[in-house]
């Protein structure tokens, strides 16, 4: 049975923002590590319109962006969306039953599956579906944007954390 993880980097004051914060050649090795091992991913649309960056290649991408894109397309996706019609290679459309659809992803797959986007977590948190919660802790300050919880926290027990790089803390909560 797959295990479902919401990962994400996260600034001091909780918020999630790609554009204002990034990983560093450290973290994002790990990315590309951790994405090579990954059964998958479980993206909602507006996280998927995002990562779709990787479908296609830059000429100003370094060795590692190219793996990292290497990866990214390797692995099957599922994306949740109601307004999609269609998605890009590798990716299945979620339209339907998102607990059903989910509980028979994780039944026939093993490994991690990556879930990605705090609005998706949300929902397959208030399902009871998370099976593990990542945060990248990031040493900067936002006051705004979208916040790694959607909802209200749930109830997490600490069970790993560790440091990657110089400056980000990897905190891993289970449900408790």
């Amino acid at each position: 049975m797959a295990k479902l993880v919401f990962g994400m980097n996260q600034s001091l004051d909780g918020y999630v923002d790609h554009t204002a914060f990034a990983p560093g050649p450290i973290l994002f090795r790990h990315f590309i590590e951790a994405t090579q091992r990954q059964a998958g991913s479980v993206y909602g649309r507006q996280m998927y319109e995002i990562m779709r960056y990787w479908d296609d290649d830059h000429p100003e991408w370094d060795a590692d962006r190219r793996a990292f894109a290497a990866a990214w397309r390797n692995q099957p996706k599922w994306v949740v969306s109601r307004s999609l019609k269609s998605v890009g290679p590798n990716a299945s459309l979620v339209d339907g039953d998102l607990e059903g659809a989910i509980r028979k992803l994780k039944a026939e797959r093993d490994g991690e599956i990556e879930v990605a986007g705090p609005v998706l977590a949300r929902s397959l948190t208030d399902l009871g579906l998370i099976d593990e919660y990542v945060i990248y802790l990031h040493p900067v300050v936002l006051r705004h944007g979208k916040p790694y919880f959607a909802g209200p926290r749930p109830p997490l027990r600490l069970i790993a954390n560790d440091r990657i790089g110089e400056d980000v803390i990897r905190l891993v909560y289970v449900p408790a």
